[in-house]
């Protein structure tokens, strides 16, 4: 075993593995390897340690194995000798003269660009002597010079001459631009004329953002065009009629609605379907009022108790969530708005404590708030600013919002409990209901391992709001409130037809992955009432043939 001093001169000796040591290296963020530059690199590579006769004893217990490496890391500093080693190869009289050569042509550059301006300037200046008069020729150059010293004054400089001067620079005359990519390309009338157009542009009236296909919520077939045919129109009659009677035949209601509903009509119609109206039309203003004024003395009651320590869990959740909540349309991103949103979700949970809040609640109030936000507004809602509507209406939208959304999960709050048991029984009686109506998509999932509830855990815990366009979403329920426990009940064959409407691209996909990123993924952007109405139809068919027979479709 050598000394401290004889393993320290080892390691001096071998530069080259010493861990850390400077090494050529190809590749993006290395520069290619320079013999000059590298020359003691390689003289000290080229020098091979003495051999060393025998096995090295194997190190036994800790303290030996840190005897024998820790010279390893003595600092040493092995690559700052070697650095300065290659910096003494370095030519200082090639590095100034190509440094002088890039400033040289770099002035070149920029006099040619400054001549041609100068040439591009007088040829303009000679054609508006040629084709215009006199006195309209000092007009323009009057306006032109005011709006140059207002955009060199609002920071928007348009001409290369403002442009170069704040790049000054001590080898050119105050032209020099930073890279060669940021030099103006083409005529200063192109560039002037681009940046008259951000200028306008800047100065315009803020305009509502595009909002996506998959984000419009009017009512529209696949073609983008409203929905208001004669039959429509027609139906839209029957609404109206059978509303404006002293007592609302529901059942009839509910066979109208089944089809759609009209967009007028539908905030009350969904109201007396949800059983949160009374069907006889005399006393629906005072239970709007008792029921609106109820539910503000529970905010008065409960909301300041949302930072309580039994409490602040949910609140955060439910604060983390409500942004979350349809990020693509605008209207939800609203400050008033989520705030609505989170004290409608936090009362719920004070007053369902069996279940709390569960994540996907807060996708269930957004269809209540739109269609209860179309009562008081006849423009699209995507972009709406609810600051603009009174405060009574804003706190209208909100009780009746609370109060349907509460009506919807008391049918369904076995969802929501400890371990989501609905869902679990939904997940499996799907599973069962897909192996019979259309056994080739069964197989398939299995044969790759994909689990129903993988994927269909979502259709059920949002009620398939995430797999389709708000606009279709509101369509659905129009026929989930007519039809008789539609959200418990009818759900359960609404997904097992959507499954198997997308079967040809199931059978498709040939592993596990492809399978979860279609059925997560699923391509309904595009879809409008048409589509909905044929799922619904389907739908209602598995019903009809398995609803009353439960044992038909087990196995």
């Amino acid at each position: 075993m050598s000394s401290d001093g004889t393993r320290k001169q080892f390691w001096k000796r071998n530069a080259a593995k010493v861990p850390g040591s400077i090494q050529h290296v190809y590749g993006a963020q290395h520069p290619p390897f320079d013999p000059l530059l590298h020359a003691n690199l390689i003289k000290a590579a080229n020098k091979h340690p003495p051999a060393t006769p025998g096995k090295p004893k194997k190190a036994t217990t800790f303290q030996e194995f840190e005897s024998i490496t820790s010279d390893a890391w003595d600092v040493g500093d092995d690559d700052d000798e070697l650095l300065a080693m290659a910096a003494q190869n370095l030519n200082i009289e090639v590095v100034m003269e190509t440094a002088n050569k890039v400033i040289e042509n770099h002035s070149k550059q920029q006099e040619r660009q400054r001549l041609d301006d100068s040439t591009d300037l007088e040829q303009r200046n000679e054609d508006t002597q040629d084709e215009t008069a006199e006195d309209e020729e000092e007009d323009e150059e009057n306006e032109e010079e005011e709006e140059v010293e207002e955009r060199v004054e609002e920071g928007d400089v348009t001409s290369p001459e403002v442009s170069f001067a704040s790049q000054s620079s001590p080898y050119t005359d105050g032209r020099l631009v930073k890279s060669h990519s940021e030099a103006p390309i083409g005529s200063p009338k192109d560039a002037a004329g681009e940046s008259a157009g951000l200028h306008r542009q800047r100065s315009l009236p803020h305009r509502p953002p595009l909002i996506p296909l998959v984000a419009r919520m009017a009512d529209q077939n696949t073609s983008g065009t409203p929905v208001m045919t004669e039959r429509e129109a027609s139906r839209l009659d029957k609404f109206k009629q059978l509303l404006a009677g002293p007592n609302t035949d529901l059942e009839e209601l509910r066979k109208l609605s089944w089809s759609g509903i009209p967009r007028q009509v539908r905030p009350i119609t969904w109201k007396l379907l949800s059983g949160y109206l009374p069907a006889n039309a005399e006393r629906r203003e005072s239970v709007l009022q008792r029921k609106r004024q109820e539910y503000f003395g529970f905010i008065q009651q409960y909301y300041d108790s949302r930072n309580d320590e039994h409490h602040q869990d949910t609140y955060r959740q439910i604060h983390i969530d409500i942004p979350r909540t349809n990020p693509l349309i605008p209207l939800f991103q609203q400050a008033s708005v989520q705030e609505i949103f989170e004290r409608i979700l936090f009362i719920w949970a004070i007053r369902h404590p069996a279940s709390g809040y569960v994540q996907g609640i807060n996708d269930l109030v957004t269809p209540f708030f739109v269609v209860y936000v179309f009562e008081y507004i006849e423009e699209e809602v995507e972009n709406f600013d609810v600051s603009s509507l009174q405060e009574e209406a804003l706190r209208n939208i909100e009780a009746d919002s609370f109060w349907c959304m509460s009506k919807l999960l008391d049918g369904i709050q076995d969802n929501y409990t400890f371990a989501q048991p609905g869902i679990q029984r939904k997940v499996k009686a799907l599973e069962e209901l897909v192996s019979r109506i259309d056994e080739s998509v069964h197989i398939h999932m299995q044969q790759y391992e994909v689990e129903y509830l993988q994927f269909a855990f979502r259709w059920m815990n949002n009620l398939l709001m995430r797999e389709l366009p708000l606009r279709c979403t509101i369509r659905l329920w129009d026929t989930y409130q007519a039809e008789p426990e539609g959200f418990s009940h009818f759900h359960l064959y609404v997904c097992a037809a959507f499954l198997v409407r997308w079967r040809k691209e199931i059978l498709e996909e040939r592993d596990f992955q492809g399978l979860m990123i279609l059925l997560q993924n699923l391509p309904t952007m595009h879809w409008g009432n048409e589509e909905v109405s044929v799922l619904l139809a389907e739908a209602y068919r598995l019903k009809f043939a398995f609803a009353d027979a439960p044992n038909h479709y087990k196995r």
